[in-house]
């Protein structure tokens, strides 16, 4: 995109919110705190997974996919190139030795390896067609590493593997939702999906109908549950355009707490941008994904959303190359960082079934 074209879409706020994140410029707009307007308070870091991400993104706001600036077109500037941001970690020694404690289920397994659907091999365990270790397997048996397996005249053993995982940044579009069938017969997310062999794309959190902006989706389930965990604390960032004036107070609420139907909830961060003619921006940020969140603790002050996008999700960020309806595959390096940013090994392990090849029996040799 040119400099003409820049300036013709992005709304007049991009360029504070460009300077909130860029450790070279000063500020140029005041941060809205729960404090008076009297009391100078130093900013404060947005939260993250773990310390080490804190640290990295306490300066500089980096992440596997550049720097965010932020505005409703989704606009940004890369601020490190992935291999320098890569450098900078401390290098985890290879494991000489894949092992795997504990035991997975044994549908879970059977499934894993193609060789069914999950409800269609709980009911070949309930015939009593699969056995463990030479016993026929009951519904709820599970399989750890070392275990042989029988399944339809074919030998297999349990054992554990660190496979790749994929994982991809969607730029979804109001209008989709984010389930893998709708009854109503609504485009859905997974329709633009790349498709996939022996696994399945797992979406972490989801968007509502008419919510745009960054969605991410992995093959790995263990990073899809710790990030939508509410106790692993991964913050969300939205940029939110809101009709007519906000006061100061419901601001103040907004900050403090409002209770919902579920609870009580606030925003972690909020950041005022420009106001238009009947309209305000504001770049809000919560650590959980409850349901239609965002939306409701606004309509919870009395405000109404008119358009909300998400642009950040942990560290990473929504890029500007990935227009909406497209999709940007992670690099399995970066799949690692994005693991070790929410606490989880850099590799995942798991139970695999490898087939046994039996070696075909000969018969005496014949005399002559």
């Amino acid at each position: 995109m040119n400099s003409k074209s820049s300036k013709k879409t992005a709304p007049k706020h991009t360029t504070k919110h460009t300077t909130k994140h860029t450790t070279k410029h000063k500020t140029t707009r005041k941060k809205i705190s729960s404090k008076t307007p009297t009391e100078k308070q130093p900013r404060k870091p947005r939260r993250s997974a773990n310390p080490e991400t804190r640290r990295r993104m306490s300066g500089t706001r980096v992440s596997t996919t550049g720097l965010m600036t932020g505005s409703m077109t989704g606009s940004m500037t890369e601020s490190e190139s992935t291999s320098q941001h890569l450098a900078t970690r401390r290098k985890t020694p290879a494991a000489t030795e894949v092992t795997f404690e504990g035991a997975e289920r044994l549908q879970k397994v059977l499934a894993a390896a193609g060789l069914g659907s999950r409800r269609g091999l709980e009911k070949r365990i309930e015939a009593g067609h699969i056995q463990i270790n030479f016993e026929t397997a009951t519904l709820g048996a599970t399989v750890k590493m070392g275990d042989r397996v029988d399944f339809e005249g074919r030998t297999f053993k349990a054992e554990a593997s660190q496979p790749e995982h994929r994982t991809i940044i969607y730029h979804k579009p109001e209008g989709e939702v984010t389930t893998r069938s709708d009854p109503e017969g609504r485009r859905t997310v997974f329709d633009r999906l790349p498709p996939l062999k022996d696994s399945r794309w797992i979406a972490i959190g989801r968007l509502d109908l008419n919510t745009a902006g960054l969605l991410l989706l992995t093959t790995d389930g263990e990073l899809a549950n710790q990030m939508m965990h509410p106790s692993s604390q991964v913050d969300r960032e939205y940029l939110c355009r809101i009709r007519g004036e906000v006061s100061d107070e419901q601001i103040q609420k907004l900050l403090r707490g409002v209770k919902l139907e579920d609870g009580m909830a606030n925003f972690s961060d909020l950041v005022a941008g420009e106001v238009t003619a009947g309209h305000a921006w504001y770049t809000v940020t919560i650590l959980e994904g409850r349901n239609r969140e965002v939306r409701r603790l606004w309509e919870a002050v009395g405000a109404q959303v008119a358009r909300l996008k998400r642009v950040r999700f942990g560290p990473v960020f929504l890029p500007a190359k990935v227009r909406t309806g497209r999709h940007e595959e992670l690099t399995p390096k970066d799949h690692r960082i994005l693991r070790e940013d929410v606490g989880l090994p850099a590799r995942s392990t798991q139970l695999e079934l490898r087939e046994v090849r039996q070696q075909a029996r000969r018969g005496p040799k014949s005399s002559r």
